[in-house]
């Protein structure tokens, strides 16, 4: 549990870090069979159908791999290790 004074420190890059830590989770779980489908359509050699998919899915992709980034770094300090 965080005291008085943490709460107000970190009260204003709250709604931040939701919105990004819920669009990563929404974004992760849309991306994944996208990736999957990618990976089977460039294996199988359906090259039109890999193109086209990984069109939409690499940008998503990406995001996802940046915010999870961004969400550990701006959780990690609440940790003890």
């Amino acid at each position: 549990m965080l005291d008085a004074a943490e709460s107000a420190a970190v009260s204003g890059i709250k709604p931040i870090y939701l919105v990004i830590l819920l669009s990563h989770i929404f974004l992760a779980v849309i991306v994944f069979p996208m990736v999957l489908l990618s990976f089977y359509y460039g294996l199988t050699d359906q090259r039109e159908k890999h193109k086209k998919l990984t069109r939409f899915s690499y940008p998503i992709w990406l995001y996802v791999t940046v915010t999870g980034v961004v969400v550990y770094l701006m959780i990690s300090p609440y940790y003890n290790y």
